[in-house]
């Protein structure tokens, strides 16, 4: 077995990524401090060939050297933008018709492996800060709730893992 060349992979520059169709995906990062973690946001929404991401509250922008260490150049090619008040980013999103679920653990909430979404459905995926989570003012809008199942001593994932997991899930079932 031979790992592929940069040739091989066939990747598509910013320009071409840009202008294809996206995956009907909005990220929103409700106050994630890390700026690491939002680098890797950054990543992984381009991994997916995701529609946007929206940075809301203390959550960093690009430029930033420190996003640019997990991002490698994704903020280049992903579009963002800043909405200081979280709760108008996602009222905005359901007035542009997307289905907001914030993903965390609460009553009610759904487990990844059973949530279902339409192929190209509008989604808003909302993941909180590091420590205290989604907003409960936040958790009042959404539409619902995505929980993924765990089995260890820890009560939850770090952020950027999470995002990778609720998106592979999702992309997998719409795209696939």
């Amino acid at each position: 077995m031979q790992k592929l060349s940069m040739d091989q992979l066939n990747r598509v520059d910013v320009d071409s990524f840009k202008a294809q169709q996206k995956t009907p995906i909005v990220l929103v990062l409700d106050n994630v401090r890390s700026m690491h973690n939002v680098g890797s946001a950054f990543r992984t929404a381009d991994g997916f060939a995701i529609e946007k991401i929206v940075l809301c509250g203390i959550t960093a922008t690009p430029p930033h050297r420190e996003i640019e260490k997990t991002a490698l150049g994704a903020t280049q090619s992903v579009e963002w933008v800043h909405v200081k008040d979280n709760t108008e980013a996602v009222k905005l999103l359901k007035q542009e018709g997307y289905k907001v679920y914030a993903v965390e653990q609460a009553e009610g909430a759904i487990f990844l492996n059973d949530f279902t979404a339409l192929p190209n459905e509008k989604i808003a995926l909302v993941f909180g800060n590091e420590v205290h989570g989604v907003d409960e003012e936040v958790m009042s809008l959404v539409n619902g709730c995505i929980e993924i199942p765990q089995f260890g001593t820890k009560h939850s994932f770090n952020v950027s893992v999470t995002i990778g997991i609720v998106l592979w899930d999702i992309v997998r079932k719409t795209r696939f």
